[in-house]
């Protein structure tokens, strides 16, 4: 009447191995930690838009904003090494670190001479007004 099925961690069913679908698995897990992006919330806010970056663990030296044309690019380079030895020089542990971040933001519509930046707390605050738009001045237009 009723069967025991087994499920994995994400709910499908399994079924018989397939080295396709674990390797495409074994990829997603490994890269699923990477340093790719950072998460991002972009509010409107009427007369401005608010993105907030999570960028925990970054001094605000390590954050770059650059401006191009109608391009906004936020980047975030970190960069560690930790040391333990002996005195003779004998490792025994050595590490480095090194993670780089990079999003690029469409700011067509922004008024790019007052874009405001804040990090605290390892959130990076930009608020970007938007440009008024602009109205004709009215005139008379003679008929010929």
């Amino acid at each position: 009447m009723f069967e025991i099925i087994p499920f994995d961690r994400r709910g499908r069913q399994f079924s018989t191995y397939d080295p396709f679908r674990a390797f495409d698995e074994m990829e997603r897990s490994f890269f699923k930690n990477s340093l790719t992006e950072f998460r991002t919330d972009v509010s409107d806010n009427g007369d401005s838009y608010l993105v907030e970056a999570e960028l925990p663990g970054f001094s605000k030296e390590d954050i770059q904003i650059d401006l191009d044309k109608d391009r906004l690019t936020i980047s975030a380079e970190h960069k560690s090494e930790t040391e333990d030895s002996d005195e003779k020089k004998n490792f025994v542990r050595r590490e480095r670190y090194y993670g780089s971040y990079s999003r690029s933001f469409d700011v067509t519509g922004i008024d790019t001479e007052s874009i405001k930046a804040e990090y605290k707390d390892g959130v990076l605050n930009l608020t970007l007004p938007k440009k008024v738009p602009e109205i004709p001045a009215a005139k008379k237009i003679e008929i010929e």
